[in-house]
């Protein structure tokens, strides 16, 4: 007899346990969708000049 084939069958222990909101292929991240480089230089620019003129944009007072 095989002992192992008897009982529950094992549960998979490589599934995420739930879908994330940016997963790749979804609406808000699909796939082969890259962000511009350019895009990513503005932001950085300009949460520079928000840290340089002394305000935050992240909601702090």
């Amino acid at each position: 007899m095989d002992y192992g084939k008897s009982g529950n069958p094992k549960n998979v222990k490589a599934a995420p346990k739930h879908r994330e909101h940016n997963q790749k292929g979804s609406k808000a991240n699909p796939y082969g969708a890259t962000p511009a480089k350019a895009e990513l230089l503005a932001r950085m620019k300009a949460a520079a000049e928000a840290r340089a003129s002394g305000r935050s944009d992240k909601g702090e007072a």
